[in-house]
């Protein structure tokens, strides 16, 4: 089955599977640690994953809120308060997305700022690639030399890396652990977050969260949908869908969901051009969420191999960054963004750009 706006061949394939390096990590760690249920996450990844490729037409990844799940990990949030978070943010996002705040966001953001933001999140793969690459480092290093190999002219138009390397990496993973155990999916219940709940998800989950949120998930995804597919998905149709997938499956179990840069880079690195690769990545997360979605599926690929997907993730989200014609303010957002986190290089470099706007005009020229 093909046509222009769905396809369904290895490189779509192989693309459906290039942003399971940002994807597994969080959701199967925050499964780990905290009181939620892996198959009810998993099981709003593959619904909304088809639900978004049938609506856009176009490989637009669905992640988990990455601020949101260092929080869940670090601070062992419980099921409630996750919950709370996902609710909060779902009707922010809505209301943004409404009343036409993020239109007013994205007139007064330059674009040197954003692809300061993706060049930020490119470096950041980059060295989480390269901390996944060190804890099983032959491994890794094998995967980065079958995805450099598919970077000849010869095979640049048949890249079926990724579905190489995540083969390799089950083989190993279950030659090393066994066949992960059946774990068969339980239905979702209704989770209704108490006051405290509501309030330690918005301090602990949405304040950090939406400034990322906003700025990668939002404007840097809209910027490089258009450098890539050389379409126009407006940031207030990103915005919406966001928060329609948090309030879908945030009250259900559900992790909250969002967009990005880093994982729409990934699967147009691997080959997804259109819908289809959400498609079949939905199928294949729908799969392992009524079979196999037990903690012990993290050690199934070794991150050797998640990082080598990484690493080149990084580097395809770099290339467009740096098409700006703003260098000087896009190297130091990507650098600040890099070592102190997106929020604040994006807040700080905010400010510096307008009061050197309005006092200095240094930036500008």
């Amino acid at each position: 089955m093909q046509n222009k706006a769905f396809k369904f061949d290895l490189q779509e394939t192989a693309g459906a599977i290039g942003d399971y390096g940002t994807i597994l990590p969080i959701v199967i760690g925050v499964a780990a640690v905290t009181d939620v249920n892996l198959s009810v996450i998993l099981l709003f990844f593959g619904i909304h994953y088809i639900v978004i490729g049938v609506y856009y037409k176009l490989p637009v990844p669905v992640e988990p809120m990455k601020a949101m799940g260092v929080v869940a990990i670090g601070e062992s949030l419980t099921a409630n308060e996750i919950a709370g978070a996902g609710i909060l943010m779902g009707v922010i996002l809505l209301l943004i997305g409404l009343t036409g705040v993020i239109d007013f966001i994205r007139k007064y953001v330059p674009t040197a700022m954003i692809r300061g933001i993706q060049l930020g999140l490119a470096l950041t793969l980059m060295r989480e690639a390269l901390r996944f690459i060190s804890t099983d480092w032959q491994i890794g290093v094998l995967s980065l030399l079958i995805i450099s190999v598919f970077t000849l002219e010869v095979l640049k138009n048949r890249d079926i890396s990724a579905l190489l390397v995540v083969f390799l990496g089950l083989v190993i993973g279950i030659s090393r652990h066994g066949m992960p155990e059946f774990a068969f999916f339980s239905m979702p219940t209704m989770i209704i977050p108490g006051a405290s709940d509501l309030f330690t998800g918005f301090t602990r989950g949405v304040i950090p969260q939406l400034p990322l949120t906003l700025g990668n998930a939002a404007l840097a995804t809209s910027l490089l949908i258009d450098d890539l597919f050389k379409q126009k998905v407006p940031e207030k149709k990103l915005i919406k869908s966001m928060g329609v997938m948090c309030l879908v499956s945030c009250p259900f179990g559900g992790f909250p969901m969002c967009h990005g840069a880093g994982g729409l880079a990934a699967q147009y690195r691997f080959g997804a051009r259109t819908g289809g690769s959400n498609i079949i990545s939905g199928v294949i997360l729908l799969i392992v969420a009524l079979l196999f979605a037990s903690p012990e599926l993290v050690h199934i690929i070794p991150f050797g191999s998640l990082g080598a997907l990484l690493f080149f993730s990084g580097i395809s989200l770099g290339k467009s960054a740096l098409k700006t014609e703003g260098v000087f303010i896009t190297l130091t957002t990507g650098l600040l963004a890099l070592f102190l986190g997106i929020t604040f290089a994006f807040a700080l470099m905010m400010g510096v750009y307008y009061v050197d706007r309005h006092f200095f005009k240094v930036l500008s020229k």
